[in-house]
């Protein structure tokens, strides 16, 4: 009796490199369930998506899987049922789950859940996380809680001059009188 081997098929092995090739480059996932889009609304999502420096594409559940497994990332086999696609996300995940969210109110769009900075998140965590201000309006609110008490020492000794400008000019104004 001989053993029994498997033959991986090269196709197969290549198909797996280019998604592990993808994946290595992207810093956060978020796994969409795309039934029920048409050509038209997946275009209109990429796009929005592209604007936000992300991709959307359509992936094979198992060879995402194995893909995920080769680059030590978290399990996600829940996420992986079904038809997915992926929204792969370069720089800052806000933004991407802000648009994902609110496409999925209007249409049939699904989202499963993702893995952002390395932790997983179901659906309702990405909801929430979508929520939360971007990295950008955070740095703005500091940069203006910063700026806010040297605008006041501004406008307190800006306040004693034109004061007495003003003076200065009303008594001007009574002598012309």
């Amino acid at each position: 009796m001989s053993d029994y081997q498997v033959k991986i098929q090269g196709h197969k092995v290549k198909a797996v490199d280019e998604i592990k090739g993808t994946l290595e480059k992207v810093k956060d996932i978020i796994f969409t369930d795309y039934r029920g889009l048409t050509v038209e609304k997946i275009t209109e999502l990429r796009g929005k998506l592209r604007a936000q420096d992300a991709v959307y594409k359509v992936v094979k559940n198992r060879f995402t899987k194995i893909a995920l497994q080769q680059l030590d990332r978290p399990e996600v086999g829940a996420n992986l049922v079904g038809p997915t696609a992926v929204a792969l996300v370069s720089n800052e995940a806000g933004p991407v789950a802000k648009e994902l969210v609110e496409f999925a109110k209007y249409g049939t769009l699904v989202i499963k859940g993702g893995i952002i900075d390395g932790n997983v998140f179901d659906a309702d965590q990405i909801v929430e996380f979508s929520k939360l201000p971007t990295r950008l309006e955070l740095i703005s609110k500091l940069m203006a809680t910063i700026n806010a008490p040297l605008q006041n020492v501004v406008y307190v000794l800006n306040a004693v001059p034109q004061k007495l400008v003003r003076t200065l000019q009303a008594v001007a104004d009574k002598k012309g009188e």
